[in-house]
């Protein structure tokens, strides 16, 4: 059965449609487990709905295309991941003032288009692929499990499985070469949210690991909605790309 349609090499792959693209191809199997949901793919955390989307394919492409015009070269460097001596790839800070116009979809995109490069390249050069080596933390969804542990009354049990996760997720974010950051400062943060969001960010910065951020703030606004260190931090060798249109939420463009 073919399966161009559920692997993220298709467009990459001169296999793709053919009788031998099937889910038991051991490309298809590493990336994406035996079923599109597992695999490397499925462990970089992006949400269902994003997790077979590139640049190539975004339904958002036709309405920013100019956008998607610096994406790709941007992507273009994501080969230098290899290089132990080089320039350094640079982040990523996707913004718009409306929710909607296509920051997730792209964040999630460029995440795969890292997946792919780093499958291909590790194929290239002997390795064996890193087995996160892209990972999606949903700062929205990471601070309600915060909250979560936090509050009073919690039982127990609920309170320990939030926190597991909380922290997994933690250290997910910080140590993967590269990470999406998606809705930054959406929400009020406590000292404390703040300081961990601050660690993650801090840690890949340190490290030169590339981060894509998105938000409906400018980057400015960071110093206000976290703090001047957190800023500072974050637009240090970052590319800031500002989306523009009306929400297209209603066509699953997030």
């Amino acid at each position: 059965m073919a399966n161009e349609k559920h692997c993220l090499l298709a467009y990459r792959c001169q296999l793709a449609g053919g009788s031998a693209c099937n889910n038991h191809c051991p490309h298809f199997i590493t990336l994406h487990g035996m079923n599109a949901k597992g695999g490397r793919a499925g462990l970089a955390g992006v949400p269902s709905d994003y997790r077979l989307v590139t640049l190539t394919n975004s339904p958002v492409r036709a309405s920013q295309p100019k956008i998607y015009e610096i994406l790709d070269k941007y992507s273009a460097t994501f080969g230098r991941q290899f290089d132990e001596i080089g320039d350094r790839i640079k982040s990523v800070y996707l913004w718009s003032k409306s929710p909607g116009t296509g920051k997730t979809t792209t964040a999630a995109a460029l995440l795969n288009d890292w997946l792919v490069a780093h499958y291909l390249g590790s194929l290239k050069r002997g390795r064996q692929p890193l087995q996160m080596p892209a990972y999606f933390l949903d700062v929205n969804e990471w601070q309600t499990l915060y909250n979560e542990f936090n509050r009073s009354h919690v039982p127990e049990d609920v309170a320990e499985r939030a926190s597991r996760e909380y922290y997994r997720r933690l250290q997910a974010a910080k140590k993967a070469p590269f990470a999406v950051l998606d809705d930054i400062g959406v929400r009020q943060a406590t000292e404390g949210f703040r300081g961990d969001l601050h660690a993650i960010i801090n840690y890949r910065v340190t490290n030169g690991l590339p981060t894509v951020y998105t938000s409906n703030f400018p980057i400015e606004d960071m110093a206000r909605i976290f703090d001047e260190r957190l800023y500072d931090r974050m637009r240090d060798m970052c590319a800031v790309v500002e989306f523009t249109g009306e929400s297209k939420r209603g066509k699953r463009r997030g």
